[in-house]
């Protein structure tokens, strides 16, 4: 009931009225000291559904400045009739839903703006996340590499035992809700003819990496205990110094992820039901994250830092489009001089829950 309360969001920054403060005290008594990730969630408040007559005229709001006057008048009767007959029956529809879903749009939203979407996830969908600008802790690819690794290990154990705190409105007590955190690691976005869906698994003791055309598997456990950053270091450095050269069909292999999401999902059913290439899938769809070891450098380097920073951009947004896994939750990619950055899916999260792991 105190999470109901919405004045805040109102009030003039730098000031508070005597209400919220009372407020605000209620919430920290009630909330407790010692929270854990998920602790709020039951206490929520569901998602109100406004009004009809709101929902129009914000509606019509938003579409003026892309119409002409006579436009404008036609649309406000088609708004005007909508809610006059159809608009009634669907509200009913919506505050049905409002009751027994603690959010009456998040599972639409996550099925048709993104899994039935059809076109690539490249540069459409997926964003990225850059690296420091102006300080690389180390130039050793497979060493950077391996504290990145390690470090996100750490944090995912820190999320399964829910020892990271609730995510609250800055500088307040007010949690928001942590649900979209579950889907960090561990996720797969699977393509379907027609509708794509998320598989998400409960743990994953490796992770795929990616170098020079070619697949591994690196486990993450030796005997039930995590690897540390020299020991990872030591087999990232394996794979930069193995010669091997690319098998047929293994270099750009990932490019059908960066296609559009049938013909995908046609291949997938066609060639990677049975066999080696089900198996091979597996490992990269079951892996933690996947991890790109690219073979180019970038950063804020050479005569024009401009052109560079676009470059490393662009390297992070789609790289050549068959040296990342675009379907994973996250692709971490470390560049040759120890630059790196994360090429994120979206369909299971917003930014903020990926952005909170890279900070």
């Amino acid at each position: 009931m105190l999470l109901c309360y919405h004045g805040w969001m109102y009030e003039e920054h730098g000031k508070m009225s005597n209400i919220t403060k009372i407020w605000l005290a209620l919430v920290k008594i009630f909330a407790g000291r010692k929270a854990m990730l998920y602790s709020y969630q039951s206490s929520l408040p569901r998602l109100p559904v406004p009004s009809i007559k709101d929902t129009m005229r914000r509606y019509l709001e938003s579409v003026r400045p892309l119409l002409t006057d006579a436009e404008f008048q036609r649309m406000t009767g088609l708004a005007r009739d909508f809610e006059r007959n159809l608009g009634p029956r669907l509200q009913w529809y919506l505050k049905l839903k409002s009751w027994w879903a603690s959010n009456y749009v998040s599972d639409w939203w996550e099925e048709y703006i993104y899994l039935r979407s059809r076109g690539p996830l490249m540069v459409n969908s997926n964003y990225y996340a850059m690296d420091f600008l102006y300080v690389t802790p180390t130039p050793i690819q497979a060493a950077r590499a391996a504290n990145l690794v390690y470090a996100m290990l750490l944090y995912r154990r820190k999320l399964t035992r829910e020892e990271i705190k609730p995510n609250p409105v800055p500088s307040s007590c007010i949690p928001l809700c942590a649900a979209q955190w579950e889907r960090l690691f561990n996720t797969t976005r699977i393509p379907g003819v027609g509708q794509d869906r998320v598989q998400h698994m409960r743990d994953s003791e490796h992770i795929a990496v990616y170098h020079a055309g070619r697949f591994f598997r690196v486990w993450l456990y030796y005997n039930g205990r995590l690897l540390q950053p020299r020991e990872l270091q030591a087999q990232f450095q394996s794979i930069l110094d193995n010669p091997t050269p690319p098998l047929p069909g293994e270099e750009k292999l990932p490019v059908l992820t960066a296609a559009d999401r049938d013909p995908w999902a046609r291949a997938r059913q066609t060639y990677f039901q049975s066999g080696k290439n089900q198996q091979s899938l597996n490992v990269v769809e079951k892996a933690a994250f996947f991890v790109t070891l690219d073979t180019s450098e970038q950063g804020l380097q050479g005569p024009n830092p401009g052109q560079a920073l676009d470059a490393y951009a662009k390297s992070l947004l789609h790289g050549r489009c068959y040296d990342r896994w675009f379907d994973k939750s996250f692709t971490l990619v470390v560049f040759r001089n120890g630059k790196a950055g994360l090429n994120a899916e979206h369909s299971w999260a917003d930014a903020p829950v990926v952005g909170h792991l890279w900070e």
